[in-house]
Order: structure tokens, then C-alpha cells, then sequence
């Protein structure tokens, strides 16, 4: 029969973790059962009082018509932004992994825009993109590519917009992560590989890549939950435009609807939805990553 731990270790288990469950309980899942009971009721978010609805507002969410385009935004953005951002920064990574000349100032080169406000690089990109007197035009004109697109004004090239904004600002992120990676990894398996004759292209499936696999899923979830709550940057660009929803994404919806046209009970419906989503993603990669790592 094992010895009792005396009542001093729990005591001092409950004053270290007791504090962060408290708050963990007060800022984070009372707000989110609250945001839960709210999708149930019709509330004006400036009236006093909220209706008991039931399910009404998940079957208007169901039917609605700008539902699946929002949804399809959604799913374009983050997997552009996911896979995008991961290529990139392990591409990076690698060529900055290497004994060069200036590299720690390339590296920070790289990692500034992630630490720099999305507003403020919204604003920035505005210029790159503007059909007229931006960036992009006046190299498409120099080059005899004609004038760009009006990347405000066509739906399409308006989420290729607010992308490619978004995946220059995070590409520091992955960038850093898949560094760190890098130069934890073991030596000698590169020294082995390089022994046996292996390709570069064997040495990096055979050998980089299973010792990177931790990290990519890590990445892969924190650069998906990252993604799906970008706002400052379509707040800033487009405001969810054009022709209404050609780049209104699930989290800015709940903004609109929640702080423009004052539902705030369809706003909680779009969170919770997003949220049961994402749950159910992440706890599947989670699986996924715990069965890859026994």
C-alpha cells in the first residue's frame, strides 16, 4: 500500500493551478456557454430583454443563401493560408537554416510582419493592390502585362487579396517554428543519409520530413486557428466585400451580424457552429498526432 501524499502537496497543487482554473473558468468557458445559451435566443444586442427562439436561428443559418458562399470563403481562405504559410515558412526555413552571409538579419526580416498589426499591414497592402496606383499595376504595366485586375471590385480576386495580405503577415511564424525544428533535429541521421548516398529528395522524405512530422501538426492546428479568426485584415481591405460577401469569412459575419445589424443572438448561432467545427478538426488531429507519435 503506497504512502499518503500529506495534505501540504495538494494544498500547494490547489494555490499553484487553483488561480488559472479560475480564470480559465471566468474569461474562458463561462463566455463560452454563455455565447452557446445566446444562440438559442432572438436578442437585439441594444435591448434589455431576449426572446427564447430554439433552433430557429441554426435552420435560418441552414437556409440562408449567403450561408455556403461565407462557408466557401471560409474554407478557401484557411486552407490557402494554412498550406500556404506552412510551404513558405519550411521552404524558408531550410535556406535560412544554412551558414550564410547576413542571414540572422534575412531571419528577422522575415519574422517582422507577424509581429507588426494586421490593420496597420492592411493598410499597407491597400497600395500593393490598388488597380490604378498600386504596386502590382505599375509592374504589370512596366513589364506589358496590362493594368491588374480591380482587385476590389471582383469577388474573387478580392479573397486572392485579402490572402495573400494574410499569408505574407504569418509566414514568419511558420518560418520560425519549422527554424527551431530545424536546428533541433539529429545530426547524425544527415551525416548517415549522406554516407549511404541518399538524394536530396530521399534525404528530405526519408530523413527531414519524420522528424518534422511533431511540428507540422503542431503548426497545422495553430495556423488553422489563427486563420479562422482573422478579421483586421478583411475589416480593414474589404469589409467583407465585395457585392456583400466577397470576402465576409464565419468570424466577420459574426461581427456583422452581431454589432451592424444588431443580432446578436445569430451572431452566438455562426460562433457556436464555428466552434463545434473546430473541436471536432482539432481533436482529430490531436488523435492523429498522438497515434504518429507512439
Amino acid at each position: 500500500m503506497g504512502r499518503r501524499r500529506p495534505w501540504r502537496t495538494y494544498a500547494l497543487f490547489l494555490a499553484i493551478v487553483g488561480p488559472n482554473l479560475v480564470l480559465l473558468g471566468v474569461f474562458t468557458y463561462r463566455p463560452l456557454i454563455e455565447n452557446i445559451r445566446m444562440s438559442f435566443y432572438d436578442w437585439n444586442i441594444s435591448s434589455p430583454g431576449a426572446t427564447f427562439i430554439g433552433w430557429s436561428n441554426y435552420r435560418e443559418w441552414a437556409t440562408r443563401s449567403d450561408t455556403w458562399t461565407i462557408v466557401s470563403n471560409t474554407v478557401v481562405f484557411t486552407v490557402v493560408a494554412v498550406a500556404g504559410s506552412m510551404l513558405i515558412g519550411l521552404v524558408l526555413a531550410m535556406l535560412l537554416d544554412r551558414a550564410l552571409r547576413g542571414r540572422n538579419l534575412v531571419r528577422s526580416v522575415v519574422f517582422a510582419p507577424f509581429v507588426i498589426s494586421g490593420a496597420a499591414i492592411g493598410i499597407a497592402f491597400q497600395f500593393v493592390f490598388d488597380p490604378h496606383f498600386g504596386l502590382i499595376n505599375d509592374l504589370m504595366t512596366r513589364f506589358g502585362l496590362g493594368s491588374a485586375p480591380d482587385f476590389y471590385q471582383q469577388p474573387g480576386w478580392a479573397l486572392f487579396m485579402v490572402t495573400v495580405t494574410y499569408l505574407w503577415k504569418n509566414i514568419g511564424y511558420t518560418f520560425v517554428i519549422y527554424l527551431a525544428a530545424l536546428q533541433a533535429r539529429r545530426v547524425d541521421l544527415d551525416e548517415a543519409a549522406q554516407i549511404d548516398g541518399a538524394s536530396a529528395a530521399t534525404h528530405f522524405r526519408r530523413v527531414l520530413l519524420p522528424q518534422l512530422r511533431p511540428t507540422t501538426y503542431f503548426l497545422s492546428i495553430t495556423v488553422m486557428l489563427n486563420s479562422l479568426q482573422v478579421f483586421d485584415i478583411i475589416n480593414v481591405m474589404t469589409r467583407g466585400g465585395p457585392l456583400g460577401n466577397g470576402t465576409t469569412t464565419m468570424v466577420y459575419q459574426v461581427y456583422e451580424e452581431s454589432f451592424r445589424n444588431f443580432r446578436a443572438g445569430y451572431g452566438a448561432t455562426v460562433a457556436t457552429i464555428m466552434f463545434v467545427v473546430l473541436l471536432v478538426i482539432t481533436v482529430a488531429q490531436v488523435r492523429v498526432m498522438d497515434r504518429e507519435s507512439r
